[in-house]
């Protein structure tokens, strides 16, 4: 007692829409929702333009802003989002670095010229 069955080749969209009558249901992949990628991408980026082009505060703020939201959505991208936190931290902390200088700088000077006069 040999019973043979054929394989259901009724796409899936067909039989869900037959069994409940709510209407056509799109056949295919199904778009999710993940912006982790677009922020891993944007951090990323943000990172290597503000370390080629010297951008100063916004790019990478707003690039760390992207890698955190990235890395807290668990992406899959992880690395590529962590290499956006780091480079655009390294460049938030050179410019702090840079603008505590700069003051330092500007402070002894004008307290050279007080004592010169």
């Amino acid at each position: 007692m040999s019973a043979t069955t054929t394989p259901d080749t009724t796409p899936l969209a067909a039989t869900a829409a037959a069994s409940d009558g709510s209407g056509p249901i799109p056949s295919g992949p199904v778009a999710i929702d993940d912006h982790s990628r677009a922020f891993t991408i944007t951090s990323f980026v943000l990172g290597i333009a503000s370390v080629v082009s010297g951008w100063t505060f916004f790019a990478p703020i707003t690039g760390l802003v992207f890698g955190i939201l990235a890395l807290r959505r668990n992406t899959r991208d992880r690395t590529l989002a962590l290499w956006g936190v780091w480079l655009n931290a390294a460049m938030l902390a050179l410019w702090a670095l840079a603008g505590i200088i700069a003051v330092a700088a500007f402070g002894f000077g004008a307290l050279a010229l007080a004592f010169a006069a």
